[in-house]
């Protein structure tokens, strides 16, 4: 990556900069509302209220707290885009009637590696809120996946997040997704494929690195040009540019401009102006749920498909022996597909948590994909998902903990497998693997296991052996 920066000046130091960006924060509209399509948006947050179901009396209690942000779940990456679409333009008209009188900022938080509904939910969040915007910013960058913005162009760490390498992220296993593929990483060129020509790629504006390393002064001053509605890309190759970035763009907003935001998780923790925190031991998430009798070992399901979690879940079932009890529970998504039950799957579940060993339950790893087009593939993977739940509604035994390997996979087991109304951000077990405490919604039934220490694992983070040393670190 360094000849994409071989002629730039070196990055703001974000620690130099968190002083003045908690002031400007705090002078700025909040909360801030993130919107997000899939649960690992909570990467880089930690202390932070996560609603996976929500009404207007939690609306308008969360945006009279004094927190700093929050978040609304709404695994809209696992629906057809009409769906999609309504329930966007449904939030944004409940944020409206939410009789807080407080005013907000609406983060649309979606995939680092542009896989989502863009820009429909963009559009549906800005009729529903019925306003009108200057622009919205698109700013995927996130660094803790190695997925960073120069040139107008995405570039996505390889082998690992931690790599020098970078490859366009047109050139990755995600660009070839069947639901949300795409054929350039060039961001102008891919909002106009995106938008199938609502904008071509000349209409589109960006702030560039250049810029961005000018200070936030020359930030402000180019986002005071942008008007019409126009998408805006973002670049960012760090947290200090994205730190310089905000401020910027906080100074723009006090002069009146509005924005939406169309992010992926870093921008959202230096938006709400939050410092960064150390990853979490064990013994700090264990402190953090209540202490009840519960199994030996807790479960991890595997769910994602993308290439980085088949290499970390052969990782993980390699090191089974003494240390590591595994017991793997394969769900045959064939099989599935043609009508067979997962109660067996269920049943291992239970048996291995009842006898002190370590459950692995994953789909099988052949990808199962419809030639008709996204949305019957998005209809396949709800069926999975179905049978996963069918299979966790057989366990009675509370686990240790929860692994939960892929965005989609981690929200429908917390919200339909566990009973969850909410949870508590934690902060991250490791780089942008975020850690829940699951909790009833007010109101609500209570969880099944409640305070149940959640390990949402996204699937294109990590290396290959991040599983396996997420699970030895849990015990």
């Amino acid at each position: 990556m360094d000849d994409l920066l071989a002629d730039l000046p070196p990055p703001p130091d974000e620690a130099a900069l968190l002083p003045e960006l908690h002031r400007a924060v705090a002078g700025g509209a909040g909360p801030v509302v993130v919107v997000d399509d899939d649960p690992t948006g909570t990467q880089t947050v930690s202390d932070t209220r996560v609603l996976l179901d929500w009404d207007a009396a939690d609306l308008e209690g969360a945006l009279s707290s004094s927190a700093p942000l929050f978040f609304l779940l709404t695994n809209s990456r696992s629906l057809p885009a009409a769906q999609a679409v309504w329930l966007n333009e449904q939030i944004g008209s409940q944020l409206v009637r939410a009789h807080a009188d407080v005013p907000f900022v609406v983060v649309s938080r979606s995939d680092s590696t542009l896989r989502g509904h863009y820009p429909e939910e963009v559009l549906a969040l800005q009729r529903g809120l019925g306003q009108t915007f200057d622009g919205h910013l698109i700013v995927p960058a996130f660094f803790e996946g190695g997925r960073y913005t120069i040139g107008d162009t995405h570039w996505v760490a390889t082998p690992e997040p931690t790599s020098p390498s970078v490859v366009p992220a047109s050139s990755t296993p995600f660009a070839k997704d069947p639901a949300f593929g795409y054929t350039t990483a060039h961001l102008p060129s891919w909002v106009a494929e995106k938008s199938r020509g609502r904008w071509t790629a000349e209409q589109v504006q960006s702030v560039t690195l250049e810029t961005v390393r000018q200070g936030p002064t020359a930030v402000c001053r180019r986002l005071q040009d942008i008007q019409g509605g126009v998408p805006v890309v973002v670049n960012a190759a760090s947290y200090g540019d994205l730190a310089g970035f905000v401020l910027g763009l906080l100074e723009a907003e006090g002069r009146g401009k509005r924005f939406l935001y169309r992010t992926a998780a870093s921008f959202v923790r230096l938006r709400a102006g939050l410092a960064p925190r150390p990853l979490l031991g064990a013994d700090a998430i264990f402190a953090q749920a209540p202490t009840l009798e519960t199994a030996q070992h807790g479960l991890v399901v595997v769910g994602s498909h993308v290439p980085a979690s088949s290499a970390q879940l052969e990782r993980l079932l390699g090191a089974a022996g003494a240390a590591l009890p595994l017991v793997p529970i394969e769900l045959d998504v064939p099989a599935i597909l043609s009508g067979a039950s997962a109660d067996g799957c269920g049943e291992a579940i239970e048996a291995a948590l009842r006898g002190g060993r370590l459950p692995v339950l994953f789909t099988s790893r052949a990808l199962v994909s419809a030639a008709s087009g996204p949305d019957d593939n998005l209809a396949i993977g709800r069926r999975v998902m179905h049978a996963l739940l069918a299979a966790l509604e057989q366990i009675q035994t509370r686990p240790r903990y929860v692994v939960a390997k892929g965005g989609i996979t981690s929200h429908e087991l917390a919200r339909r497998g566990f009973g969850a109304g909410q949870a508590t951000a934690l902060g991250q077990v490791l780089p942008g693997v975020p850690v829940w405490r699951l909790e009833a919604g007010r109101g609500a039934e209570a969880t099944r296991f409640p305070g149940l220490p959640y390990i949402v694992f996204p699937g294109n983070v990590g290396g290959p052996d991040a599983l396996r040393q997420l699970v030895r670190l849990l015990g």
